[in-house]
């Protein structure tokens, strides 16, 4: 009977140490797990902000070769009206110089062969006599609503007004400088590149979803498994304890109820007689029970062919 008592006390320490060492592996998984995901998750909170950054830039860029491509576009359709108007303006003076410089006899054959008009008619529809129509709203102006209104109503032909406003075009025309081929292209390269970007953007936002979720679900699973090994540890130790210690009461006491994932536990022991309840004020073999006492209640709560413990020696 000896011999039987003896092995089976062997087997069932050889099954105690490979229960702890299986625990132990599982611990070591799980943390290894938790590390690797806090980890990515880091590496995914800093690449959308990166992207976040470089959509921004693109986005800005891309509004900002929009609003000159805008301006060019106005200032060209002005600029050609304009252009046009004094291209008709140059040309009248043109045939005027020639009226003077030819007289009247070489302006008639001049106009009969080059143009087709007889001078009289372009007398009549061109001359000094006729009105001149008022000229285009200027980039910015504002024509008056009031068809009467001296801006909008014809006036007389005045030669050195003309000649100003000659100068004033070919000034407004010089400034202008040369006009970006590129500006389609290069808005098409900004426009792929934003389009790009926000794709990269939602694969993230949804990698970081993804994570979020397997996150919550181990915390949520973790937070499960210890909630309920600490209820049935806990019922279970406060009747070892009083069967330890009769008339005495002891319990485990969670030191921050609200966060299950962060919380520890403390063990209250009052033997029989006395009124404290921490350990450190207990003699050595009252602490020594209460530790025996809390062993056998976790062997009870999860019965184990072995645990995993840290530390034992220090009960």
């Amino acid at each position: 009977s000896l011999d039987r008592a003896a092995r089976a006390e062997r087997e069932a320490r050889t099954r105690a140490e490979r229960r702890r060492a299986r625990l132990r592996y599982e611990a070591e998984v799980a943390s290894a797990v938790a590390s690797g995901a806090r980890q990515l998750l880091a590496h995914v909170e800093v690449s959308l902000v990166r992207a976040e950054q470089e959509r921004t830039a693109a986005e800005a860029a891309k509004g900002e070769r929009e609003r000159e491509l805008a301006v060019e576009r106005d200032r060209g359709r002005g600029l050609k009206g304009e252009l046009d108007k004094l291209t008709d303006s140059v040309h009248r003076g043109e045939v005027l110089g020639a009226e003077k410089r030819l007289r009247i006899e070489q302006l008639e054959t001049k106009a009969l062969e080059e143009l087709g008009v007889e001078p009289a008619g372009l007398v009549s529809e061109y001359g000094p006599d006729q009105l001149v129509p008022p000229s285009p709203a200027a980039e910015g102006e504002e024509l008056p609503e009031d068809p009467e209104h001296p801006r909008n109503r014809p006036k007389a032909y005045l030669r050195t007004e003309q000649e100003k406003r000659l100068r004033s075009a070919e000034r407004a025309y010089q400034q202008l400088g040369k006009v970006n081929p590129l500006a389609l292209e290069e808005f098409s390269a900004l426009e792929e590149r934003h389009k790009f970007l926000s794709e990269q953007l939602e694969d993230l936002k949804k990698t970081r979803a993804d994570l979020l979720q397997v996150i919550k679900e181990v915390d949520e699973r973790v937070e499960q498994v210890f909630t309920e090994a600490y209820r049935d540890t806990a019922r279970e130790f406060e009747g070892v304890f009083s069967r330890l210690f009769p008339g005495g009461e002891g319990r485990l006491v969670l030191t921050d109820p609200d966060n299950m994932l962060a919380t520890g536990v403390d063990v209250e022991a009052r033997p029989p007689g006395k009124k404290v309840k921490r350990l450190s004020l207990l003699s050595g073999g009252e602490r020594s029970l209460t530790a025996v006492a809390l062993l056998v209640a976790i062997f009870k709560a999860r019965p184990s062919p072995f645990y995993v413990m840290d530390e034992v020696e220090a009960a």
